[in-house]
């Protein structure tokens, strides 16, 4: 398929989990090993030939923006979009993007900290035809199996995705190519005007639509709660240290 040059990231929440009860903290600005937790992102987007971020932002949003912009490297294009629902889930934000973007594009989180491989990996094989997302089939290596994302695969095909799913075999990574006719899934897939990604992946899959990509050993980590902060900054610590052969 054609270069992804664009990607969309869901920042509109509010963090509540992690930033406790400090209002002042903005999610995506979180130190992680003395960087703000954006930074990684964005310089992950950037290396892979990104070269516009359509953000979706809703709490805070003109801090947010401002602080971001901030951050970004010189000559990437910033385009920010206001949700005003970011109190319902995150198919919404998804949707707010719609009007923005035209074309395939890499759709990810804020807060998930993944390998430059992942993002290289799902830009390179993706299929132009097809929702792509990238897949752990490490399921031990999940810090909190229980608020993860879960997916039951048949080969390289989507059956089931949800949290609370029973028989699974993957865990959503929270990095996705897009083709544009996803908004279309997602606006079929309200119910009272509000709708998650998982709904409009789940809506795609049950038409044969919706493909994994297995990021084998890559490493990767969503930032939810202090614990989860915690842990990030140990594996990337650890992750840092030279390997020592053992003979």
């Amino acid at each position: 398929m054609t270069a992804i040059s664009e990607a969309v990231i869901l920042m509109a929440g509010s963090g509540s989990r992690l930033r406790e009860s400090d209002n002042s903290i903005l999610k995506p600005l979180v130190l992680v090993l003395g960087r703000p937790l954006i930074c990684y992102t964005m310089d992950a987007l950037v290396r892979a030939g990104i070269k516009k971020l359509n953000i979706v932002v809703g709490y805070e949003s003109e801090r947010l923006s401002a602080e971001v912009r901030q951050l970004a490297a010189p000559g990437l294009a910033l385009s920010f979009i206001h949700n005003p629902d970011w109190q319902k889930q995150n198919g919404v934000s998804v949707l707010a993007a719609a009007k923005s973007v035209d074309a395939h594009f890499l759709l990810t989180m804020s807060d998930h900290l993944f390998d430059q491989s992942i993002v290289d990996l799902l830009i390179r094989e993706a299929s132009a035809d097809r929702l792509n997302l990238a897949i752990d089939r490490k399921l031990d290596s999940i810090f909190d199996i229980d608020d993860a994302m879960k997916v039951q695969t048949h080969r390289d095909r989507i059956t089931a995705i949800g949290k609370n799913l029973e028989t699974y075999d993957a865990i959503d990574t929270g990095l996705f190519v897009c083709p544009p006719e996803f908004f279309a899934y997602l606006e079929r897939a309200k119910r009272n005007g509000d709708c998650s990604l998982a709904d409009g992946v789940r809506s795609m899959a049950a038409e044969g639509k919706a493909r994994v990509i297995d990021i084998g050993a890559a490493w990767w980590q969503d930032i939810d709660t202090p614990d989860m902060l915690e842990h990030v900054e140990l594996e990337m610590r650890a992750l840092k240290q030279p390997r020592v052969s053992r003979g």
